[in-house]
């Protein structure tokens, strides 16, 4: 794996040496503590290269002997509007790939307006390490090369020039935990499914416990006497058991009820009988980036210490193909009662739901629920990558999950729900049947489908099948696995969940 940049923060002087980064903001202008020698080369450097600090757009001088720093980088930051929280991650991002191959980076903490404030200095420290992230651990280069490489990918320790040194720590190490889950997350989706199988997926989570998370795991056995046979049935093609893990994160009174969060974990899909073609088959690996956004979000909480009693349950299975495999036109019977026709194979991260919310509503009785899922291709068809389909039984949720994206960056978009989508799914012989009665609306069908498991509780699904993965690279992340959830779900929770 990359090494992550060692984050320090110190105080706001020039540094001995190594690369020094600076922000300009509208006409290039640079802060005035930046000292004249250091301002008068960015501004000839400016000038060669026409650069007007406009935001993201960067400009470099080497510096002549004697000034102390080996390497000036200058970055934009003069937008249309005022810098919001992705713009900050962006710049750190860019400052990341800026001093890429450099030992000693310093970042200097001020713009011509003034200092940054702690938290934006915290999110471009962020964008830094979010940037830094590559999966590489199962590339075998020699011991000499893989060495050079590291120290090109990422810089070995950034530096943080600012006025006050402990507020900018302190603002940090919130946020350092929130990209831990992040990472966390990206990690487990990049996995290969012969690694990550439902086994070793759940033995992850339970080294959630060295950070405060309560992890409870149920096999094949108590799954089997809590009736759990919509989940039970997609696994029963596959050599790897299915696993249903809870994890609790109790950061408030005892008798506050918890906010839970449910995740599909579906370590590989083929589509079961209702296979899937074989072109892009291989990124069926991550099925399962619901879960890994439930799991990196729990990893996130429990490391800043939020103070909110939490929940989150995944189901885990493989949806493979033998002579056991669940059929087309099979009847299950979910944990709530529900009985189910299983017209596609291909539709069973809804069946995994199906059981996973049952129960997380039944036994927790949670203020709400979100679920996560790579749950529809017809998501992408109507979205694209940029945007997650929301949908919601509670408008007031809704919004805030609304508002919350538009504050990350990972932003959702609600679609509907109502009766009228409820017909589509109408069993022939049992209850419900598990896709609709066409691709007309493929995503509100499923989301019809998951909230008869909800009850009255406030619930929103995420449907994340074109951000949770293959998603578009931007200045922070250039992974394949993208983490997208963690961050939302976060902000969610420390606006409206927290006790203040």
């Amino acid at each position: 794996m990359a090494a992550k940049p060692i984050i320090e923060f110190v105080p706001l002087q020039t540094p001995a040496g190594g690369v020094l980064v600076a922000f300009a903001q509208d006409g290039a202008a640079l802060p005035a503590s930046l000292g004249e020698d250091l301002s008068a080369l960015a501004g000839r450097a400016s000038s060669v290269g026409q650069f007007k600090g406009k935001s993201l757009s960067s400009v470099e001088a080497v510096t002549a002997e004697g000034q102390g720093i080996d390497r000036l980088v200058v970055i934009g930051t003069h937008a249309e509007g005022a810098y919001g929280e992705e713009d900050w991650l962006k710049l750190g991002g860019t400052v990341a790939a800026k001093a890429k191959g450099a030992e000693s980076v310093t970042v200097w903490g001020e713009r011509a307006a003034g200092p940054l404030s702690p938290a934006e200095v915290s999110a471009i420290a962020v964008g830094a390490l979010l940037r830094a992230y590559e999966f590489d651990r199962y590339k075998t280069e020699k011991a000499s090369k893989k060495e050079n490489e590291a120290q090109e990918k990422a810089p070995a320790t950034l530096r943080f020039a600012v006025a006050d040194v402990e507020a900018a720590r302190a603002a940090f190490a919130a946020s350092q935990e929130v990209a831990e889950g992040v990472l966390l997350a990206r990690d487990l989706v990049n996995e290969p499914a012969n690694i990550l199988t439902t086994i070793e997926y759940a033995s992850r989570i339970a080294e959630l416990s060295q950070v405060g998370v309560d992890v409870e795991i149920l096999d094949e056995a108590k799954m089997r006497e809590l009736k759990m046979h919509a989940l039970l049935g997609v696994a029963q093609g596959s050599a790897m058991p299915p696993r249903l893990c809870i994890m609790r994160w109790n950061g408030a009174d005892n008798d506050e009820a918890p906010v839970a969060f449910v995740g599909k974990g579906v370590v590989f899909d083929t589509g079961g009988i209702s296979i899937k073609p074989a072109a892009g088959m291989e990124d069926m690996k991550g099925d399962m980036g619901g879960s890994a956004a439930v799991v990196g979000l729990m990893r996130a909480l429990a490391g800043r210490k939020a103070r909110v009693n939490a929940v989150g349950v995944v189901g885990l299975v493989e949806n493979a193909v033998d002579g056991k495999a669940q059929r087309p036109g099979d009847i299950v019977t979910a944990m709530s009662g529900t009985t189910i026709e299983v017209l596609n194979t291909d539709a069973e991260g809804r069946l995994v739901l199906a059981d996973a919310l049952w129960y997380c509503q039944d036994r927790f009785k949670p203020k709400f629920m979100v679920n996560l899922a790579t749950l529809t291709g017809a998501i992408i068809v109507a979205l694209g990558h940029h945007h997650a389909g929301l949908f919601s039984n509670n408008d007031e949720l809704a919004e805030r999950l609304s508002a919350a994206g538009r504050a990350t960056g990972e932003k959702v978009w609600r679609l509907p729900l109502a009766k009228e989508y409820d017909k589509l799914i109408e069993g022939k012989f049992a209850d419900i049947r598990n896709i609709g009665g066409g691709r007309a609306a493929g995503s509100i069908t499923a989301a019809q489908f998951l909230q008869r498991f909800v009850n009255d509780v406030p619930w929103a699904h995420l449907d994340v099948a074109g951000t949770a993965m293959a998603s578009p690279s931007s200045e922070y992340n250039r992974s394949w696995a993208s983490g997208f959830g963690v961050r939302l779900l976060d902000r969610l929770v420390a606006e409206h969940y927290e006790a203040k």
